[in-house]
């Protein structure tokens, strides 16, 4: 594989863990996985988004932050790779929508002190979909807390990540996660990993299977 730090996004239920196991387990890259479930602020955040965006944003952040360096900076000599299931950005993306307005610039003093500290993915990949295969997608995993998540969320949410894409061109590898099922179709997986041997430019390629 020609990348050695890969982070994969994506909106809510685009399946973003369960493609980083996937390559981490086929690479024995390192494996950062978002402890999202380690958030006390999550369900609450669902239930009351005013009251409680600000200590949910912040716990995020924090805890990415840690997480990415601790992991980032430790010397791991069987690990050739590293594979993540979020980018740090996202801490930003998500206050920016969450947050009221000093809150958010608030938020973003502290995220400009500590985003120098991390390194970026070699490749983004990004898992692309609609609302409805989202919502089919948070239906069958269940987490009680996600089943309120209305569609008009999800849609901010993915034009956000849009947004985001155009105005900073990474290196990205866009995915329809419709047309493709890398854990049922070895094919599909097979094509990811073929697509992983190619330099990408600067800005969204698109995979084809």
């Amino acid at each position: 594989m020609r990348y050695r730090f890969i982070t994969i996004e994506g909106n809510i239920g685009a399946g973003k863990t369960t493609l980083a196991l996937q390559l981490a387990e086929h690479f024995q890259a390192k494996l950062i996985l978002e402890g999202f479930a380690d958030n006390p602020f999550l369900p609450k955040f669902y239930a009351d988004p005013d009251q409680y965006a600000f200590p949910l944003e912040l716990f995020f952040m924090a805890e990415r932050y840690k997480q990415l360096k601790d992991m980032l900076s430790g010397q791991d000599l069987f690990a050739q790779y590293t594979v993540s299931d979020y980018l740090f950005v996202k801490s930003l993306l998500f206050a920016k929508m969450n947050l009221q307005e000093a809150e958010f610039s608030l938020y973003q003093k502290l995220f400009d002190i500590i985003n120098p500290q991390l390194p970026q993915p070699d490749l983004l990949i990004y898992l692309n979909a609609p609302v409805e295969h989202l919502q089919r997608n948070i239906r069958r995993r269940n987490r009680s807390y996600e089943q309120q998540i209305a569609d008009s969320y999800l849609q901010k949410v993915h034009e956000m990540y849009m947004q985001f894409l155009r105005q900073y061109p990474m290196r990205t590898l866009m995915i329809d996660a419709t047309t493709t099922d890398f854990l049922r179709k070895p094919e599909d997986f097979a094509a990811l990993l073929k697509a992983l041997d190619k330099d990408y430019p600067p800005g969204i390629s698109y995979f084809q299977p």
